[in-house]
């Protein structure tokens, strides 16, 4: 179930920022202002963590991206930081059904964006 990190790293100029975790999903939501009276500019849901960790990001202003995360590691060598890369297909149905039964302790507010979203991602 996802609970929500306390004290979340802010990044200035980014806006404001919350994050939700558990095991399978990260959230990332990012408000238009300085703290969350304000509206939300936009979400990073990662997903399928412990296998092969792929990232939506939705803007308010920008639409959709779909990346999968390089996490550095390499083979007999340093592991360099993660990043990430284009990705292929997102089953948008597959993890709003995931989401769903994972945001019921978070704020209503932002579950129903994030569903309402991924529910008009381009098929």
């Amino acid at each position: 179930m996802l609970h929500e990190v306390q004290n979340a790293r802010q990044v200035e100029g980014e806006g404001f920022r919350r994050w939700f975790t558990d095991q399978y999903l990260d959230l990332i939501v990012w408000y238009a202002g300085d703290d969350a009276s304000h509206p939300i500019e936009g979400f990073q849901l990662c997903y399928d963590k412990a296998v092969k960790e792929r990232a939506l990001t939705w803007r308010r202003n920008r639409g959709f991206l779909h990346e999968k995360v390089d996490d550095g590691e390499v083979m007999f060598a340093a592991k360099m930081t993660p990043v990430l890369v284009p990705d292929g297909l997102f089953d948008a149905r597959l993890i709003a059904s995931r989401f769903k039964a994972e945001s019921g302790e978070i704020d209503g507010r932002i579950a129903k964006l994030v569903l309402d979203t991924l529910a008009r991602y381009p098929a």
